[in-house]
């Protein structure tokens, strides 16, 4: 099977074949008690605290919401609102001054033959170790192996995709990790009671899929797919379909169908604390575009971006845009004394003389492109149009919260029209 619509944009995955390394510790962090959908989390650590990598510093708020952990060891310099890179707004963070020892906490590996211990109580060290979706979406793990009683999941999907140009992450992870991954995935299908795992890997990552093909081989109700190549294949919703053919309804969640899907990081980073006991600190980001100095680098969470460039000595004299995640979902802010966050997934620097847009947008020809290759078949045209001249009526009439913001729209229009911005402006404000 297929999804509808997508497109192929060139894939620029320049670090490929770029080994994870890590970077060197930076001298301070900004950690943010936002790094996840849902509500702030709550700090624990006052000014003045030392602090050990891998401690606690905010515990949840609610049940959607997600701890933040120390990726430095060090002492709370300052607890103060800063520039989140999501948003653009000014949110409240605690901000950690690096000591140089990088002394870690004692990791706790009571889980590490987790088949021993009831579900509610892995979900709940799952919490603790503060995992959220490092797709992108920052969605709270423990939530999502939480369904509702009446929510049966048979099936659990590994999601290997990665359809974003430039980004590499978790194709490097699925290459260097395979064992780990599938073993996050097990504990996954665990927890769930899951009677089958499914691996996905696109057909543009065939050293990926043999590694893990190698792993899955030897694991039972465990199978690895290779789907073609298509944007935007890693959406939950468009994977589903194609995998299992399977439709999730409009306004549902991949539990209304009976399935739960995980990216591969994600995975990662549940064997890491389930197995290892290790608190989800720091990630691996794909650094990219147009730099000599490319790569996938783990960096601890909260590291700033400033930070980044002098460690890795990146010339950006000539960057016009700075983008964190991919080309077509991510963000472009417009200062470097911002902080990686669990869902940054890349951050990408574009030279001025590249095809970089210019702003400028021009009246809709009405040529249906955009709704061909809308993945969630919408016609984003009538509501480009509509949330142009403020028609909000009509707008809710054309299933705005059914857009999974994946770009497609603004890519394909030949009229250069900002289409997945002004529907995100539109949530917003219909919300509010």
């Amino acid at each position: 099977m297929k999804f509808y619509g997508g497109v192929h944009p060139k894939e620029n995955k320049i670090t490929r074949n770029y080994r994870i390394e890590p970077i060197p510790v930076p001298p301070l962090v900004v950690l943010h008690l936002s790094q996840h959908t849902g509500k702030i989390s709550r700090p624990i650590v006052k000014v003045g605290d030392t602090v050990l990598k891998g401690q606690k510093i905010s515990e949840p708020d609610g049940l959607i919401s997600a701890a933040v952990h120390s990726s430095i060891s060090g002492r709370v310099k300052e607890i103060k609102d800063f520039v989140h890179p999501v948003t653009g707004t000014k949110l409240p963070s605690v901000i950690i001054e690096s000591d140089k020892l990088n002394r870690s906490i004692h990791c706790n590996t009571k889980y590490k033959e987790y088949f021993r211990f009831d579900r509610s109580e892995l979900v709940s060290f799952i919490r603790e170790n503060g995992i959220v979706g490092l797709g992108g979406a920052m969605f709270p793990t423990a939530v999502k192996l939480s369904p509702p009683k009446d929510k049966i999941i048979d099936y659990v999907i590994a999601n290997g995709c990665e359809c974003e140009p430039y980004l590499t992450c978790d194709e490097r992870l699925m290459q260097e990790y395979p064992a780990e991954i599938v073993s996050g995935l097990k504990i996954v299908m665990y927890i769930l009671d899951a009677i089958k795992g499914i691996v996905v890997v696109e057909d543009n990552k065939p050293e990926a899929y043999n590694k893990l093909k190698e792993v899955v081989s030897r694991v039972p109700n465990v199978e690895i797919i290779k789907v073609k190549t298509k944007y935007p294949q890693g959406a939950e919703k468009q994977l589903i379909k194609t995998v299992l053919n399977r439709e999730v309804p409009s306004g549902g969640l991949p539990m209304d169908v009976g399935v739960v899907v995980h990216n591969v990081g994600t995975l990662y980073a549940i064997h890491n604390a389930i197995v290892k006991g290790i608190p989800l600190y720091e990630r691996v980001v794909t650094i990219s575009g147009d730099i000599t100095r490319s790569g996938n680098f783990l960096v601890p969470i909260g590291t700033l971006i400033s930070d980044i460039v002098k460690m890795l000595n990146i010339d950006i004299s000539a960057i016009d845009k700075v983008i964190l995640g991919g080309p077509m979902m991510g963000v472009a802010v417009n200062s470097l004394d911002i902080p990686v966050i669990k869902g940054t997934t890349g951050i990408l620097f574009i030279k001025s003389n590249s095809k970089v847009d210019d702003g400028k947008y021009y009246p809709c020809i009405r040529c249906g492109k955009c709704v061909r290759c809308c993945p969630m078949k919408l016609m984003p045209n009538f509501l480009s149009l509509y949330i142009e001249h403020k028609l909000w009526d009509k707008v809710k009439m054309f299933s705005l919260y059914d857009c999974i913001e994946c770009g497609v729209c603004s890519y394909i229009c030949v009229s250069k029209r900002p289409i997945t911005a002004q529907i995100k402006y539109a949530k917003t404000k219909l919300r509010s």
